[in-house]
């Protein structure tokens, strides 16, 4: 097993390795220059109870970025449904999280779709 896994909405996977902009959980976004070409912008969470990276990844997408997004680090799989709907694209966990927290748990929350309940009040 590799040191850390990629998961998407089909589950576990190796992580690819793009070329990517890494973002601390407080970076200032009002730094960045123009993101043309940027094809993966790594957010990082170094805590499960650190949710800037939300915030980070939702004023991204406000801003128009539209490349993949990838949370890193201690996202959680009770988190994965809000890490979607922030806006990333995908989550990298340690390999010794993704053993605590299999594949089957973050599967459960990959309809994070269907269960909007934002959506059915609107309805």
């Amino acid at each position: 097993m590799t040191d850390t896994v990629l998961v998407t909405d089909t589950g576990f996977s190796t992580p690819d390795a793009p070329e990517a902009l890494s973002l601390a959980s407080d970076a200032d976004l009002t730094t960045l220059g123009p993101l043309d070409g940027v094809e993966l912008i790594r957010v990082q969470f170094p805590s499960f109870a650190d949710g800037r990276g939300f915030t980070i990844a939702r004023s991204l997408r406000r801003m128009g970025y539209t490349g993949r997004l990838r949370a890193e680090g201690h996202v959680i799989a009770d988190q994965y449904t809000m890490a979607r709907r922030a806006g990333f694209d995908e989550v990298e966990i340690p390999a010794d999280l993704a053993a605590r927290q299999p594949q089957d748990q973050w599967l459960a929350r990959a309809n994070w779709q269907d269960n909007d309940y934002q959506s059915r009040l609107r309805g």
